[in-house]
C-alpha cells in the first residue's frame, strides 16, 4: 500500500523549494506567512543576519480579534504588519507565502498589507 504524504508535509516541501529562490535583507526583508486553522501570523525576516525584525499575529492582544481563522482577521494582521513596517521605515518586502496557495486568508493578508503601504 502506498503511503500518502500529508498536506503539511507537501506544503513544507513546496516552501523549501521556494525558499531556495527567496531571500530577504535589511533593506527589503522577507514577509513570511504562517497559517493554521485557528490563527494567522506573519514575520519580517532579515535572512542575511538570521533575525526577525517585526511580527504580527491574530493572537496579538492589541488587535482584539476573537476568531483568528477568518479573512477579516487576516486583513487586520496585514494592516498591523504594514503599520509596524512603516514605523520601522521599511517600504519594500519580498513576499513568502510559505507554501500556501495565494488564495483566501493569505491573499487577504497580502492585499491588506499592500493597501496600507508595503510594496511587493
Amino acid at each position: 500500500m502506498i503511503k500518502k504524504i500529508s498536506r503539511n508535509e507537501a506544503r513544507k516541501a513546496r516552501h523549501s523549494r521556494v525558499r531556495t529562490k527567496l531571500s530577504g535583507d535589511s533593506v527589503s526583508p522577507r514577509l513570511s506567512v504562517f497559517r493554521s486553522n485557528k490563527n494567522i501570523s506573519v514575520q519580517l525576516i532579515d535572512d542575511e543576519k538570521g533575525v526577525t525584525l517585526l511580527s504580527a499575529s491574530s493572537m496579538d492582544k492589541d488587535l482584539n480579534i476573537t476568531n483568528g481563522g477568518n479573512i477579516e482577521a487576516a486583513k487586520l494582521v496585514g494592516k498591523s504588519i504594514a503599520e509596524k513596517a512603516k514605523k520601522a521605515k521599511i517600504k519594500t518586502v519580498v513576499f513568502d507565502r510559505g507554501g500556501y496557495l495565494y488564495h483566501g486568508r493569505v491573499k487577504a493578508l497580502a492585499e491588506s498589507a499592500r493597501e496600507n503601504g508595503l510594496e511587493f
